[in-house]
Formats: structure tokens, sequence, C-alpha cells
């Protein structure tokens, strides 16, 4: 098939920064971007060209914007499923609808990743009070409790530890159908980023260490430390057989723990991702940049270093407020995503720093 001429345009399912920094890699590259979004503030709007303003189960909205479309991604995991299958056919989308079903349910979601080789925490699935004691005597003490669907940096998860009520915690869910996880001994986490073309071909960034605090990235280390790099390949591997078993296109991050037995499958996001927002500066071509070229049909950029060491920080909160303290640092490549309101726990932007 033919790439997909400069002047086209691309349809972003989600309002987001992830959405914004889509937007700007597809117009350097001559590209449209018509946003989608249920949200009336939009700062992926801010740089499209078209914005609507609609619910995601309005199935007449995103028929007029899959019309206007040669293209639809997304930039949010959890655009749901069902109106998007109503809407097929019209433009093309990419990665592809069975991506998001399995993302967004975390019991399919490792039930996949078993069935391709890959290793999980112990985990059971939750529906009521009786099931959760049921998994709690399975996966032990202590464990993590998360919604199957919706849930993301932190949200939507209760720990669980030794002797706690554990109707206080199925009450912290809102009685919402969950999994529970085993806890896992790691010594690291970190994530593996590829990019699949329309061809089969993948290529993939150098692997980030991820630092979390309160269940959000704080920062992603390059390069990683010694004990990641030596299960990096068994990770890229069991990615790839996702990306492959998915006839992905696009950019795919896999989140895992480095284990003193080899790494452990956490989740997938199957889309541009928080840890490879370093490409940007730290890589010849940025995960958004050979996301635009993989669903239009471009080829490859390369995903080689462009530093020797490089850190990038998520802004959050109230961080942002710092933003002109960060600048005195003239090594610094200062990111704000343009929200208004600073709130615990919000991601605002992030900084890069690279090391020549």
């Amino acid at each position: 098939m033919k790439p997909l001429p400069p002047g086209s345009t691309i349809g972003i399912l989600g309002g987001g920064q992830l959405g914004r920094m889509l937007a700007v890699a597809a117009a350097q590259l001559g590209y449209r971007c018509h946003i989608y979004a249920p949200d009336k503030f939009s700062v992926a709007a801010e740089v499209a060209v078209e914005f609507t303003y609609a619910p995601y189960d309005d199935i007449e909205a995103l028929g007029r914007f899959a019309d206007a479309c040669d293209v639809i991604t997304f930039e949010f995991e959890n655009v749901p499923v069902a109106p998007l299958a109503a809407i097929a056919g019209r433009s093309a989308l990419h990665p592809p609808i069975g991506a998001l079903d399995i993302a967004q349910n975390r019991v399919a979601e490792k039930n996949f990743a078993r069935a391709q080789g890959g290793t999980t925490a112990p985990f059971a699935e939750v529906i009521d009070m009786a099931s959760l004691n049921t998994a709690i005597k399975e996966v032990g003490c202590p464990a993590i409790l998360k919604t199957i669907r919706m849930g993301y940096d932190g949200k939507g998860q209760a720990r669980i530890k030794q002797d706690d009520n554990l109707a206080d915690h199925w009450d912290a869910v809102g009685h919402q159908p969950c999994v529970a996880e085993g806890f896992v001994t790691f010594t690291q986490e970190f994530s593996v980023i590829l990019v699949r073309g329309q061809d089969g071909a993948i290529r993939y960034w150098d692997t980030p260490h991820n630092i979390h605090e309160d269940g959000i990235l704080a920062k992603s280390l390059i390069p990683a430390p010694a004990n990641i790099l030596k299960q990096e390949e068994a990770a890229r591997a069991l990615a790839a057989k996702m990306a492959q078993a998915m006839n992905y296109v696009g950019v795919l991050t896999c989140e895992f723990f480095a284990t003193n037995n080899g790494p452990i499958f956490n989740e997938m996001a199957p889309r541009v991702h928080n840890s490879g927002h370093w490409t940007i500066e730290g890589a010849v071509t940025s995960q958004f940049d050979n996301h635009i070229r993989a669903i239009c049909r471009l080829p490859l950029g390369d995903t080689g270093l462009a530093a020797k060491k490089i850190e990038m920080t998520n802004i959050i909160g109230g961080n942002a407020d710092e933003w002109q303290a960060l600048l005195l640092d003239s090594a610094n490549r200062l990111h704000l995503y343009g929200k208004g309101e600073s709130r615990p726990g919000r991601k605002m932007g992030h900084v890069t720093k690279l090391f020549l």
C-alpha cells in the first residue's frame, strides 16, 4: 500500500498531552490532525486543525469524525471499544481495536501475555466479597486489588496487607470487578517500547529504567542498570510476540518488573507512553514521530540514542510552578502540556536532560 501523502488528516481519539505530542510530530511531517475528545478543554486540540467535542459513545459524531479522517489512532486506551467497532471500515484505525479490547481488561491482558509465553504476577479475578476472600488465599498477602477496567497512574487500586479488613478494600474500589495480584519481589521496573510498521517490521528504543512514586511514573533513566539489560532480550521477545499476535501497528509499550528470575510482565499500553517521552530529544526518531510514520505507512525512523545518558523527569502537580527554575539549567529540555490547573498527582509536563 502507498504511504499516506502529506496534507492527509490523522484523527486522534483523546485530547490529552499524548495527543498533543502526536499532533506536533504529525505537523512536522506535513499532516493535519483532527482531535476527538469528550472534554471541552483539550490540550491536544490547541495544536490541531480540527476538534470534535463529543462523547466516545456518540455513534453519529464518531461517524462524521471517521469520514473526515484518512487514518485514526488513539492516545488513550480507555476509549470504549463498542462504538469504534460500530464505525469500523469508515477509516483505517491503528493500532487495531483488538489491542484496545485486551488492554482494557486486566484479566484478559494477563492471560494474553501468558499465552505468548510471558510470566505475570500470581492473580485471581474478583467479582464479590466471596471471590475476594478466595483470591487473597490464592495469591497471598501483601496483595494489590485493581479494577479490571479504567485504572491508571495508581487509580482504581487498593493495597492489601495481612489482617486488613477486606470489606474496606472492596468498598474502596466501589465493588467493581477487580483482579487481585500477589506482590512480586523485584529489583527495578522497566519498559520495552517498540514500534511495528504495517509491513511487520519492528524497532525498539533503548530500555528505560522507570522509577515510580505513589503509583505514578516519576523518572525514566537511560541507560538502564545491568540487571535490567540482562533481561531486555526476553522482555523484547515477549513484547514482539504480543505485537505480532495482535497484528499491531504503531508504538506499543510493555511494562516489566526486573527480578532475580527474569522479567515479570506487568501491563501493556497500546499507544505512545510516558516512559518514552525522553525519545523526543534523546533518540534519533521519537516515539511520536515513529507512531505517525507507522500508521501512515512511512518508513520507520532510526531509534538509536542521541546522547550517552538521558534523564526524563515528570513534572507533577504544583511542581509545574517551578518552570522558571528548571529553565535556569540550560541542559534541561522543558515540556509543559498547557493544563490550566495543577492538581496533586496530575502530570503537568516533563523535563529531559541529555548528557552528551
